[in-house]
């Protein structure tokens, strides 16, 4: 009979300097733990390309983080922070409020002291959000007043530093509040050693919400509702894909948003190029259909990512993985270190 898990099996004790602050002075001399055997190998992460065959497919998350943050206050006076989730037609946006006390429909918000937002409401695809109208294209305010959106244990303001570095060097289609941090490894370096190897890369999209970072707050998994992101996989990544499998080469996929995007489009038992919503939750016993091998960073505790990679290289070994993570004093979280793992039904 299947073991049945429960939030606390995705626990493990994280010493709270290990949650990485910065990033390394170098994207790609960040290390590597290559989990894809017992025991693990700890490497830099520039070794990537020689751990994997010619022939293999990586595929990346091209989407871009917006400065989603905007600070501002009601007409009175309170302070609000927003934090845009997702940006819609017609220049409205959904988007989480903190204030004091909730703005009501109808009324304005002033951001950075430089442009009025009306609330029309809330809803969106996870309840609770705010619906706004910005006076123009929220894409172009948000890059002139917003913030980085770092993630909440990141504790300093977002510098020059962030802007650059919160971003992937292959960053396309703006809309995601946070980073796809697998892929902030990558430098040119990488880039042109992989097509030296001639390993082929491919791009999905998926925009990265706030809901990456929420906790899972129910003992029960089954209890828990998963965020909802948008993504889409484009006719060229499917044929890709296809091409790969058929000359027997391994699908690599570079972080957790490319994961989902991929096993979402193939939910349906068959790869399928298109665009939606995707709300899956990838826990043990999920039946992976797309993807062989994972780079990835590592992950909060007791979170719905700890479950993804749990399902995908096995629960035991990904906690004694991050045991000896731990025990290495690896660097964790968006700014931290990467590790390599193979799909436990994957035979090499």
């Amino acid at each position: 009979m299947p073991h049945t898990y429960t939030l606390s099996d995705f626990d493990f004790a994280l010493p709270p300097e290990l949650i990485a602050q910065h990033p390394t002075p170098e994207r790609s001399a960040s290390r590597l733990l290559d989990g894809r055997a017992w025991p693990p190998v700890d490497r830099i992460f520039r070794e990537l390309p020689a751990l994997l065959a010619p022939g293999d497919l990586l595929v990346f998350n091209d989407t871009r983080v917006i400065k989603a943050r905007l600070y501002g206050a009601k007409a009175s006076g309170g302070a609000v922070e927003a934090l845009i989730e997702r940006v819609l037609p017609g220049h409205e946006v959904w988007a989480h409020l903190r204030a004091s006390k909730s703005p009501r429909a109808g009324s304005i918000v002033r951001f950075a002291g430089a442009f009025d937002a009306e609330v029309l409401g809330r809803g969106g695809p996870d309840d609770g959000l705010f619906h706004l109208r910005f006076p123009e294209d929220p894409l172009v305010l948000l890059d002139r007043h917003g913030h980085v959106p770092l993630p909440p244990y990141i504790t300093h303001a977002d510098s020059e530093d962030d802007e650059r570095r919160y971003q992937t060097v292959f960053a396309a289609k703006p809309g995601a509040v946070a980073a796809p941090t697998a892929a902030l490894h990558f430098d040119e370096g990488v880039l042109a050693a992989l097509r030296e190897r001639r390993i082929g890369t491919a791009h999905v999209t998926l925009h990265v919400g706030a809901g990456t970072f929420q906790p899972v707050r129910t003992e029960n998994l089954a209890e828990h509702k998963m965020h909802s992101e948008w993504f889409e996989v484009s006719a060229d990544t499917v044929a890709a894909i296809e091409r790969t499998r058929a000359a027997g080469g391994r699908i690599v996929a570079v972080g957790t948003t490319t994961l989902r995007a991929l096993e979402s489009a193939a939910i349906s038992g068959q790869l399928v190029a298109g665009s939606r919503d995707t709300d899956i939750f990838i826990t043990p016993g999920f039946t992976f259909r797309v993807v062989d091998r994972l780079v990835t960073n590592f992950h909060l505790p007791k979170s719905t990512l700890m479950m993804l990679v749990s399902a995908f290289a096995g629960h035991a070994h990904i906690m004694a993985l991050y045991r000896h993570a731990v025990e290495q004093r690896y660097r964790f979280f968006s700014y931290g270190d990467a590790m390599l793992l193979a799909r436990i039904s994957a035979h090499d």
